[in-house]
């Protein structure tokens, strides 16, 4: 068996490296690597057939083994302690992490397998919180796509790995301004029902069950007028309360999973 590389250096070029990634999106655009950490972010990313780079394990951490995980790394290197504590997002993760190589998230990459699509749209969301919980719905509810318009934040950013709890490598995610998602969703015959708050239908009263993108806009602005202008319909979740509007994410899930009823799931 050949012989596991070990550092143990907070300083060595490497570990700054990964550290890097992990504070900086320019240089994770630049050089197309991100950081992933914990096994189970790991065997997601291996799922939705992400290269590792680099393995690193710190032993003196690995409470359950990582072996189901080794075979997909291109090198496995072994860190100490006090290395990986400089380099874990988080307190309390199992002591392995890895350097991916990202995808493309063109439009055109987008691969539609069933002629009854339906699609999440997010237009310029921000929180990092919010883009994992939608993405987090995305898989639960296993619809085809999801495509974020004119994106403000770095989809490897490692908030929206951790939010996403590694569903950001399960769902087939493009990005693009929205002029070009409209014409991409035009083009592939689908319905836009955009959520907004004036002139809308009652989501439940919307048939939802052909070929469909939601459109989720932010909660500070809500969406452009582009996307209103072409959609099919506006959608509203009635308030019962004093407040005019949920969370992003929890809005998605409910139209979401209301389409899937309407499709019988």
């Amino acid at each position: 068996m050949e012989e596991r590389k070990i550092i143990t250096s907070t300083q060595n070029a490497l570990v700054k490296h990964v550290a890097q990634l992990k504070e900086k999106s320019r240089l994770r655009k630049k050089t197309g690597q991100f950081v992933i950490e914990g096994i189970r972010e790991l065997e997601l990313a291996v799922a939705g057939g992400y290269v590792l780079e680099t393995l690193f394990i710190c032993e003196e951490i690995l409470e359950n083994g990582a072996s189901q995980i080794l075979p997909f790394a291109k090198e496995t290197i072994q860190i100490s302690a006090s290395v990986y504590e400089k380099l874990a997002h988080r307190g309390g993760t199992e002591g392995v992490l890895a350097i991916a190589k990202a995808k493309s998230h063109a439009l055109e990459n987008i691969k539609l397998t069933t002629g009854n699509p339906l699609i999440l749209v997010a237009e310029a969301p921000e929180k990092p919180g919010n883009i994992g919980a939608l993405l987090r719905t995305a898989d639960a509810a296993n619809i085809d796509a999801v495509i974020i318009a004119d994106p403000k934040s770095d989809l490897y950013n490692p908030n929206i790995v951790r939010s996403s709890v590694g569903c950001v490598f399960t769902n087939t995610i493009a990005m693009g301004t929205t002029e070009e998602a409209i014409s991409f969703l035009k083009n592939k015959g689908i319905s836009i029902f955009c959520a907004a708050l004036t002139a809308s239908k009652n989501y439940v009263e919307a048939t939802l069950t052909g070929p469909t993108a939601i459109v989720m806009g932010t909660e500070a602005t809500g969406l452009s007028p582009s996307w209103l202008s072409n959609a099919k319909e506006n959608l509203i979740i009635p308030m019962q309360g004093h407040i005019d509007s949920l969370n992003v994410s929890v809005s998605a899930a409910i139209l979401i999973f209301e389409a899937k009823r309407q499709r019988g799931f």
